[in-house]
C-alpha cells in the first residue's frame, strides 16, 4: 500500500474590501490577469498559483493571511508596487537569514510581502 501524497496548496482566495481597486493594483504591480465571476468575485492567474479575490466590504483588515511573493530583484518589485499606486509599505526592505523582503498593504486591505534570496548588492544569499 502506498502512502497518499500530502495535501498541497492548490488555490488561494483573498478577501478584499474593494475588489476593483485590488484588481487594478495587482494587475499594475504584478501583471496578474483576472476573470470576473459576478460582481463580488474575480479569479486570478499568472501569479504562480491560481486563486481568487472575494469582495466583502466588512472584511477585517487584521488577521488576513500574509502571502509572500518571490522576486529575484527585490528593488524592482518594490518599484512596481510603488508605481502601481495605492499600496502602503508596512515594512521597508529588510534582511533575514534566508534573504530580504518588504511588506505592504494593497488596496482593499490585502496584506502581502515580497522576498528575494539576493542581498541589496544583488549577490545571492547562500
Amino acid at each position: 500500500m502506498s502512502t497518499p501524497a500530502p495535501l498541497a496548496i492548490n488555490y488561494l482566495e483573498f478577501t478584499t474590501r474593494d475588489l476593483t481597486a485590488a484588481k487594478t493594483f495587482l494587475a499594475a504591480a504584478f501583471s496578474w490577469t483576472f476573470t470576473d465571476y459576478g460582481p463580488d468575485y474575480a479569479a486570478f492567474a499568472d501569479a504562480g498559483l491560481n486563486g481568487g479575490l472575494r469582495a466583502d466590504p466588512a472584511a477585517p483588515l487584521v488577521g488576513n493571511v500574509l502571502t509572500v511573493l518571490f522576486a529575484a530583484d527585490l528593488e524592482a518589485a518594490l518599484s512596481r508596487v510603488n508605481a502601481a499606486d495605492g499600496a502602503t509599505i508596512t515594512a521597508a526592505p529588510y534582511e533575514f537569514p534566508g534573504g530580504r523582503r518588504f511588506e505592504f498593504t494593497a488596496p482593499g486591505g490585502l496584506m502581502l510581502a515580497v522576498w528575494s534570496d539576493h542581498r541589496a548588492d544583488r549577490s545571492k544569499i547562500t
